[in-house]
């Protein structure tokens, strides 16, 4: 769907502010941890948004290494851009993860935060990503598991559902949590050319410290927003207070934790 591509307009101040603490920053320190321990000289990220794994990783390498970081929606690089310290390593570039402006066998590891679910083709990308590598190099990245496995996702989808059953917004389920099934991850990254796939699903916890902010994290941090002004003209706001009411109705009115899980996939060229 068109809705699903493009972030503009506040979406990436929003994103940040509250989608990054809530459910992106224990995975990007992990993500980072495990790109580090393979010590690369030339790292992509393809897909970075507002570059939280950007800015868990550059401290860990080395300080002869290059780091390109590219996404393909240029206000998402201009932001995370002007979150990063100057660092003479990084360089930031728009970039369409299935047409990469790179020679072939340029880097040592490519790297994707939750980027993947997006990929309007996903072998062009995987091809892409494996094109670009060093033989041996390393594909490292990371997808959300089903919605049902990340428990304020699934509230907001089904709270959502609840103002609009006619004809729910269903952005969350379809696309950020639409691609969990490891066998065929597996199958497309072998697809691509890629070996040795190792897939591990990690869980992690949620933290809040009200309901409202999850509500205003996915109904307005996300590209759920498109889909719920899309419905009904001037609907975000109440959208958002009944999402609020529904996760305050579950999980109480303060301090507030759920479940999150992914899959973390690492593949060889």
């Amino acid at each position: 769907m068109e809705t699903d591509k493009v972030f503009a307009g506040s979406i990436p101040e929003n994103y940040d502010r509250y989608m990054v603490p809530l459910i992106f920053e224990a995975f990007a320190a992990d993500l980072a941890q495990r790109a580090a321990a393979l010590a690369p000289d030339a790292l992509l990220e393809i897909a970075a948004g507002t570059g939280v794994v950007t800015r868990a990783l550059a401290p860990k390498l080395s300080s002869g290494a290059r780091y390109v970081v590219t996404d393909l929606n240029q206000p998402m690089i201009d932001y995370a851009a002007s979150r990063q310290a100057p660092d003479n390593r990084i360089e930031w570039r728009q970039a369409d993860a299935l047409a990469l402006p790179f020679e072939d066998e340029t880097f040592d590891l490519v790297c994707c935060q939750f980027g993947a679910m997006f990929f309007p083709d996903r072998s062009s990308a995987y091809r892409e990503a494996r094109r670009t590598l060093k033989p041996g190099g390393h594909f490292l990245f990371n997808v959300w598991d089903r919605i049902e496995e990340n428990v304020f996702a699934d509230d907001v989808t089904n709270a959502l559902a609840e103002i609009f059953p006619n004809n729910p917004p269903r952005f969350l389920a379809r696309t950020p949590h639409g691609y969990h099934n490891r066998e065929l991850i597996r199958a497309e990254l072998e697809d691509a050319g890629f070996s040795h796939v190792v897939i591990e699903t990690r869980a992690e916890q949620s933290q809040a410290s009200s309901p409202r902010l999850p509500a205003v994290a996915y109904c307005q941090g996300t590209l759920l927003r498109n889909e719920i002004e899309a419905r009904e003209a001037g609907s975000l706001e109440a959208a958002t207070d009944y999402v609020a009411s529904a996760i305050a109705a579950k999980h109480g009115s303060s301090d507030i934790a759920a479940k999150i899980q992914a899959h973390i996939i690492m593949a060889v060229a």
